[in-house]
């Protein structure tokens, strides 16, 4: 199985950003354990601080993966571009967030990414991850 995670705003500050929210490890560093966690699993990771970037990764991965993991950051609560292209693929899309985002700022409890997606994970900090890969398992 091939899965990519996509990153999207931010995230590659993470380790570094509000550690009291996102942790104090970077992705790179995480995803090293996802990859070990995981061996039987082809993992790929891209980040982008750029809503259009991140709409091309989707539509290609509909080509190159069996499914994605998606944390859009800030652009989940603001992209009906993302929310189209997930709906638009033929891959199952989770998505996932680090925080629990209905604890935070009113603007962060809607996603328009939500309704495309086959589930949803947030809260369990960089967890959110893992589990969002166990579910796609067969």
């Amino acid at each position: 199985m091939k899965i990519l995670l996509i990153n999207g705003p931010n995230l590659n500050l993470l380790g570094k950003r509000e550690p009291q929210i996102y942790g104090d490890i970077s992705f790179e560093d995480y995803f090293i354990k996802l990859q070990f966690n995981f061996k039987d699993v082809e993992l790929s990771h891209v980040q982008s601080n750029h809503e259009g970037d991140l709409i091309d990764h989707l539509q290609q991965a509909d080509q190159d993966f069996n499914a994605v993991v998606i944390n859009a950051g800030g652009l989940s609560h603001t992209s009906i571009a993302l929310g189209d292209t997930i709906k638009a693929i033929s891959i199952p899309v989770v998505e996932v967030h680090i925080s629990n985002t209905f604890s935070r700022e009113a603007y962060r409890h809607h996603s328009y990414l939500s309704a495309g997606a086959k589930g949803v994970i947030v809260g369990f900090g960089l967890n959110s991850y893992k589990l969002a890969i166990t579910a796609l398992l067969p």
